[in-house]
């Protein structure tokens, strides 16, 4: 019985025939068991790499949430995190933790609530934990780690410490006066990197715990950096100035600086001058009190009377004195009867009467002339006076002296090269004369300024060699970041490629006698290469190569007929 023959699939352009299509549900049931299970292994692995790619997509902003807390905040902090399920990771050397950035304001409110981070010290809050029946001695103890938590987290709130330290001695206290002992307390400062404190500072800080503490004097308190520098101790320098006075010194001598670079760089060009200045600054404090008096006036010139005084004393006749006169018989006469006298005469008589001489031809005193008169005058007059006070001010200039050096002269020939020429004497003479009247110099005081040009060493800066690209930190970070997203791709596309493709490829089957397998299992490609006729020598093999050349445009030209006499060929054999 001849089988029916069923047309085969019409080739395609490129010589390959075309299956027909057929549901993917009845595809997939044809399909061996083997090639099932390869299918829904690369259905399962694409759809894998498609979750992880989401993930990697999706994954969130992460960024800092704290820095540089101690292993006990560090820890503390951790568990609070994981208790409220928050994805968190360490950044590279463990400096900070990090969580997604939508997260990092509402976890610090959160942590704040708990207190955390405590910074490493315990306030006050230690007291709110004591245990029933702790003893004097811890109580005590427990109150002082709490002063000086609160003490070193109050120290920590200025700008340039970063970390800080108390520790107190506070002696106990007994009855007996003599015995007492004063507290004292040492700080330890952690400064941020490239910060300082000056004077100012410490002193407030030994003033902040002088002030906390009972009985605590400033002198008692001590505090140290870092590096183990005193800082509360007032430094002395070698000429007697203490830190203030040295702090003026230098700001002083910077402003000079300040003054010879701004009025010589739009000469020179920056980065072309270097200057110091040195000043010599007396800090003494004198007062100097004189008294002037003005010469004596002249003839002409009056005097101002202050004050006069004048005494007048007398004694009259009815006193007794002793006996005077000529001794002898003339004295004991009486004295004459009174008598007119003459003018001349009258005038002499009073005139001897006054001076104490003898009146009459006897020696005898006059009748009603004083005896004896005394006069006295003091009279004061106001003398001028000066009275100068001078006070000099600390802090004057004694001596200025500045050091100026200046570049080469930089200019570019023609061959494009760098080519330093020296200033001119008249140029460095006007330099000279600038920075003179910049910085005041003064001849009485001594003040001196050198000017010198010279050619700087290593004013151009190194260049840095070009970095390879493959070398660049930032190309390789986004070199890595692609990768990732590389490698899934490639992945998907061996997966979807090399797996589930050639699982879903349809088998061909070969049709039987009975026409319900009539498809064949195998597609036999047309294009054979055969040895041409004419490349043999022995006409038999040309005859044969002839012959199957035509037996294949044959089956070329009418596939119908040569699977015709196959199935023919098979069912005689069968037969």
């Amino acid at each position: 019985m001849e089988a029916a023959i069923q047309p085969l699939p019409s080739p395609t352009p490129n010589g390959s025939p075309t299956l027909p299509s057929a549901p993917l549900a009845s595809r997939f049931a044809a399909l061996p068991v083997k090639r099932k299970f390869t299918l829904a292994a690369g259905v399962v692995g694409l759809a894998a790499i498609m979750v992880v790619t989401a993930m990697w997509g999706r994954q969130p902003d992460y960024r800092v949430l704290f820095t540089n807390l101690s292993d006990r905040d560090g820890g503390s902090v951790i568990a609070s995190l994981a208790q409220m399920n928050v994805p968190y990771k360490f950044a590279e050397g463990g400096g900070a933790i990090l969580i997604p950035s939508d997260k990092v304001h509402d976890v610090r409110l959160k942590l704040a609530s708990q207190g955390l981070p405590k910074g490493g010290t315990v306030g006050f809050e230690l007291m709110e934990t004591q245990k029933f029946g702790v003893t004097q001695f811890q109580e005590r103890l427990n109150f002082q780690r709490g002063l000086e938590g609160e003490l070193s987290r109050s120290i920590q709130s200025l700008a340039a410490v970063q970390h800080a330290r108390v520790h107190l001695a506070l002696p106990a206290q007994n009855g007996f006066l003599r015995e007492q002992q004063k507290p004292s307390a040492s700080v330890l400062l952690t400064l941020h990197p490239g910060r300082t404190v000056d004077r100012a500072q410490v002193d407030g800080i030994i003033h902040l715990v002088a002030s906390s503490v009972a009985d605590l004097a400033p002198k008692q308190v001590s505090v140290v950096d870092q590096n183990g520098t005193l800082l509360s101790a007032v430094e002395q320098a070698t000429d007697g100035m203490n830190p203030t006075q040295i702090n003026y010194v230098r700001q002083l001598e910077a402003s000079y600086i300040a003054r010879i670079i701004d009025i010589v760089e739009p000469i020179l060009g920056a980065g072309n001058v270097r200057a110091q200045v040195t000043a010599d600054v007396d800090f003494t404090q004198s007062e100097s009190t004189a008294e002037e008096f003005r010469p004596n006036l002249g003839r002409d010139a009056v005097p101002a009377v202050r004050s006069q005084q004048i005494s007048e004393s007398s004694s009259a006749d009815g006193h007794r004195e002793p006996a005077q006169g000529v001794p002898g018989a003339l004295t004991n006469q009486p004295p004459p009867p009174a008598s007119a006298p003459i003018n001349g005469q009258t005038q002499a008589l009073q005139t001897s009467a006054n001076n104490g001489g003898p009146a009459g031809p006897n020696g005898a005193n006059g009748a009603n002339a004083p005896r004896n008169s005394q006069r006295d005058s003091t009279t004061n007059y106001e003398v001028d006076k000066t009275v100068r006070v001078t006070r000099n001010a600390p802090g004057q200039i004694r001596r200025l002296t500045a050091a100026v050096v200046l570049n080469h002269r930089k200019s570019v020939d023609d061959e494009g090269k760098t080519v330093s020429t020296p200033l001119t004497e008249k140029e460095i003479e006007n330099i000279t004369a600038l920075v003179r009247e910049a910085i005041g110099v003064s001849k009485d005081r001594g003040d001196s300024v050198n000017v010198m040009n010279a050619a700087f060493s290593g004013d151009e800066p190194p260049k840095s060699e070009p970095v390879a690209p493959w070398k660049d930190p930032e190309n390789i970070a986004l070199a890595k970041e692609g990768a990732k997203y590389l490698g899934l791709v490639v992945l998907g596309l061996i997966t979807i490629f090399g797996v589930i493709r050639p699982a879903l490829k349809p088998v061909p089957q070969l049709a039987g006698p009975g026409g319900a397998q009539g498809q064949l299992n195998e597609t036999v490609q047309d294009d054979l290469s055969l040895p041409s006729p004419h490349d043999s020598a022995d006409p038999a093999a040309r005859a044969t190569a002839a012959n199957t050349e035509q037996m294949l445009k044959i089956a070329r030209d009418d596939p119908a007929a040569v699977a015709h006499v196959i199935r023919t060929w098979i069912g005689s054999n069968n037969g």
